[in-house]
């Protein structure tokens, strides 16, 4: 297996009860993620993004699920391949947490206020090691510690209400890396933070990646921690990727309107125009999506056939992914046509 993991044809379906067809949140995704590498997926809130990424932990629950034909491919650290989708609930649990770790959105409801924060740090220690009661002691120290944690000693005995935002972001960080993950997912983890000390995070987490040698998929909106992070990037939108390239590519030679349209609604905050810039219109709802292009109410560059017929995810050049007619080498005449 050439890639750490490997997303093929991955759908998400919401059941909408056993007479009526699903709805399919995400269709067609196809990602492939290399070793000791930040990917970051970016799009407007809805577009499918934590749910995407959720299914890889076996984190999807009723009324949602993954399609048929989808495949999730993951290489083990003993270099062998597996399919998670195939995988037991056991299974899924003896690599949740060790192999595959998730920093969520939401620090303060992730943490349960019941347990110290010592008793949540080690729980992973304690269902995927031998380690005694000492040695995980010493090994939430010494995590709190590489996460730049003050008063380390006295933070294991704290409860989650105790600490602020940031450091809570920083226990989450310790307890997603305290076993060494191969693979990091990060969902927004930078949202409920100041602009201060998202900039710590950020930091943070690329100075812990390089130690560890963590694969990290970064989910967010903001286009600039995907600047501040990522080598590799795929914009979704509406359930579907609609542009994949390197970080550089996306901002310097931007092929999809949407991906444009984000980026000028950043790039006009320090613009000489007045006005910020938005998108137009909203995303469409799952269900509702139309049988051409589902940016197409949106587009500015709109032409008949993006009505009418979906376009594919091409190649425009080498590593760079778009779904968009402009790209496809049809001309504005055979388009109207």
């Amino acid at each position: 297996m050439e890639h750490l993991l490997e997303m093929r044809n991955l759908s998400i379906d919401l059941s909408r009860g056993k007479r009526r067809r699903p709805v399919k949140l995400v269709e067609g995704i196809d990602l492939n993620i290399d070793k000791k590498q930040n990917f970051g997926v970016v799009g407007e809130s809805g577009c499918g993004k934590s749910i995407t990424c959720s299914s890889i932990m076996g984190l999807l629950s009723f009324p949602l699920s993954v399609g048929r034909g989808s495949v999730i491919r993951f290489q083990r650290s003993d270099g062998s391949e597996t399919d998670l989708l195939k995988l037991s609930k056991k299974e899924l649990q003896k690599l949740r947490g060790k192999d595959i770790s998730m920093i969520f959105q939401e620090p303060m409801t992730a943490l349960d206020p019941m347990y110290t924060i010592e008793d949540q740090i080690v729980e992973s220690l304690r269902f995927h090691t031998d380690m005694n009661k000492a040695q995980m002691h010493e090994a939430a120290l010494d995590m709190l510690k590489k996460v730049k944690i003050p008063r380390p000693e006295q933070i294991l005995t704290d409860y989650p209400h105790h600490l602020s935002g940031g450091m809570l972001q920083r226990v989450m960080i310790a307890i997603a890396l305290i076993n060494n993950p191969r693979l990091l997912i990060a969902d927004e983890p930078t949202t409920a933070l100041d602009v201060t000390i998202q900039a710590q995070i950020l930091d943070l987490m690329n100075e812990l990646r390089e130690i560890y040698d963590t694969s990290v998929i970064m989910i967010t909106h903001d286009l600039g921690v995907i600047a501040e992070t990522c080598e590799q990037v795929a914009v979704l939108y509406a359930g579907q990727v609609v542009e994949e390239a390197g970080v550089d590519e996306i901002f310097h030679n931007t092929a999809h309107p949407y991906t444009v349209g984000l980026l000028r609604s950043v790039t006009s905050l320090g613009g000489a125009q007045k006005e910020l810039y938005a998108i137009r219109g909203t995303v469409p709802t799952a269900g509702n999506f139309s049988a051409g292009c589902r940016f197409a109410d949106r587009c500015e560059h709109c032409m008949s056939i993006c009505r009418e017929q979906a376009p594919k995810l091409v190649e425009v050049s080498h590593g760079h992914k778009c779904r968009c007619w402009l790209h496809t080498g049809i001309t504005r005449e055979e388009a109207a046509q």
